[in-house]
């Protein structure tokens, strides 16, 4: 009996649920519930509202962990700067990484292509 070729993976594709998300980043559940009300992450949902979240979804979460806990960044400060590298075109975030830890092959910025939440003027100017 002949295996079947496994498809490639889709980083785009959401496919785990709120705990298993978790469990992946070493959070609770309710920390991925305030990155969403902050707007630094928008899973895709199920006919019935249940959050799916991709590879690039968890690729996204280690990054706000890492400038949470690594580099003392608050979440709005991590939202400025998502908004930035997309406007930008720069991988700001990498460069980040990159002096902070002296390492020469950074993880992976976020996916540049996800949708990201609109900036919120009236919390700009604080």
């Amino acid at each position: 009996m002949t295996a079947l070729p496994r498809p490639e993976r889709d980083p785009e594709r959401p496919v785990y649920v709120i705990s298993v998300a978790a469990s992946i980043v070493s959070v609770h559940p309710r920390t991925l519930r305030i990155y969403e009300d902050e707007g630094l992450l928008c899973p895709a949902r199920t006919p019935t509202n249940i959050r799916l979240y991709s590879e690039n979804d968890i690729r996204r979460i280690m990054w706000i962990r890492h400038l949470t806990r690594e580099r003392g960044v608050n979440l709005a400060g991590i939202r400025i700067l998502f908004e930035l590298e997309e406007r930008v075109g720069a991988r700001i975030l990498e460069a980040l990484y990159a002096e902070g830890t002296g390492d020469a092959s950074p993880v992976p910025a976020p996916n540049a292509s996800e949708p990201k939440p609109e900036l919120d003027r009236s919390t700009a100017d604080r």
